[in-house]
């Protein structure tokens, strides 16, 4: 077995390792590997000293699950490679541990592109591993629907090679059922040829909020899939936020300036426009990192749903209280190449999905998290009853019934043979935790 020291309580870089995006905790060992062996090691030796185990990507998880108190650590920033396979195809292979801001400049500089997430530094294994609705999600699909193989340690220690013809029930499971399944190393993804998009913001007034979303809607029926946007409606937080506002952000995935020209004209001409910067930029530059309202903190929920209809849209109007009860809402457009995946083709299996709709409330940083989560719950309640269910990686809350909102009965099912098979234990349990 590899010797790996972990680091411990009063070592040098023992508090930075231990950091995650929202909290800072305090294992009692944390390890960071840089070959499958140490992995392996690392995992040995959580399970031997019978302390729960945490997996570090990018830490930007919104319940702090990579990182513990008292347990042990395994942090994959070392893990941060970008091999390009295969020049003619875009396959490319990319360390779990990379973070997204990396890999898009990378891939920027050989003309490719993956379409994953909005922030620079959450890490490529955590956002793929829920599914992954990024930037050119319409035109490209999920960041899961990219993925051709994976190099992943089990719980026992095995190092195996998944993909459609090796372990296949484990890469079905791995992509969207997170990290109950073992410490994955690399992802090998098929890139997009990229070069520059068209991308900005369109600020509106909400003196109408139902007729903006309802226009918002209709647009996007009809536009064509290169354009991808999320309606927020904001809150007004006070000094030094900005007032109550809906704000559109949009990126056309192309390069021909009058094709975005086009697709942006009819959110240009829709409501009461207060701003609009939309410029042409690399798809790197499109990703940006995620900052906290100052001393405030929030919970967020979702739902995915068939269609913004107008009772999605009455139940947005309802949740969002004209901005003047620190709740923000917003809505994410999809359809296109989502929606022809078929439901049982990988673990994400909510492919009717037009929209992604968001609810999250904002507090005081000391007010008590489970009560933010209750009245939450209880104002986004309406939205959940008219979903499909929920995307993993906009939840920031921590009950029973994420589960059954992520997966599907039938999904479920399939995931549990999955964990039963490759970590009866339950070793990996610090996430949205697929019980064997």
């Amino acid at each position: 077995m590899t010797e790996l020291a972990p680091l411990r309580p009063g070592d040098e870089a023992y508090d930075e390792a231990a950091t995650v995006f929202l909290r800072t905790g305090s294992p009692s060992a944390v390890f960071q590997p840089r070959t499958a062996e140490e992995v392996a090691a690392a995992i040995g030796y959580a399970v031997s000293s019978r302390l729960p185990l945490a997996v570090r990507s990018g830490g930007h998880s919104a319940q702090a699950w990579g990182t513990n108190d008292g347990g042990v650590v395994i942090d994959l920033r070392a893990f941060d490679s970008i091999e390009t396979l295969d020049e003619e195809s875009g396959r490319v292979r990319i360390g779990a541990g990379a973070s997204w801001g990396h890999v898009a400049d990378t891939l920027g500089e050989r003309g490719l592109a993956l379409s994953s997430g909005d922030t620079r530094s959450v890490g490529v294994g955590g956002l793929t591993t829920g599914g992954g609705i990024g930037w050119m999600v319409r035109k490209h699909g999920l960041t899961i629907d990219s993925v051709v193989g994976a190099d992943i340690v089990t719980a026992d220690g095995r190092q195996l090679h998944v993909s459609d013809t090796e372990h296949s029930d484990l890469f079905w499971a791995i992509r969207g059922g997170g990290g109950n399944f073992g410490v994955i190393t690399h992802l090998e993804f098929r890139a997009q040829p990229t070069t520059t998009v068209h991308a900005g913001v369109i600020a509106y007034t909400v003196d109408d909020v139902p007729a903006l979303l309802e226009g918002w809607a209709r647009i996007h029926r009809e536009a064509p899939e290169e354009l991808n946007s999320t309606l927020v409606l904001m809150p007004g937080l006070g000094d030094p936020m900005p007032p109550a506002g809906a704000m559109g952000l949009v990126c056309y995935a192309g390069s021909d300036r009058a094709a975005a020209e086009a697709a942006f004209a009819p959110l240009l001409a829709l409501g009461t426009v207060v701003m609009s910067e939309i410029t042409e930029k690399p798809y790197a530059a499109v990703l940006e990192e995620a900052h906290p309202p100052p001393g405030l903190k929030g919970r967020a929920t979702n739902t995915l749903v068939s269609r913004v209809d107008r009772e999605v849209i009455d139940g947005i109007v309802r949740f969002y209280d004209g901005g003047t009860a620190k709740r923000l809402a917003f809505v994410r457009w999809l359809g296109g190449a989502p929606n022809r995946v078929a439901s049982d083709a990988t673990a994400f299996a909510h492919r009717d999905a037009e929209a992604l709709v968001l609810g999250n409330v904002f507090a005081p940083i000391d007010a008590d998290d489970d009560l933010l989560s209750a009245e939450l719950l209880e104002h986004f309640k309406g939205l959940h009853a008219l979903g499909s269910g929920s995307y993993a990686g906009f939840v920031a809350t921590d009950v029973p019934e994420d589960i059954e909102r992520l997966y599907p009965a039938a999904t479920l099912a399939r995931l549990r043979e999955v964990k039963r098979a490759y970590d009866p234990g339950n070793v990996f349990r610090a996430n949205f935790n697929i019980s064997p």
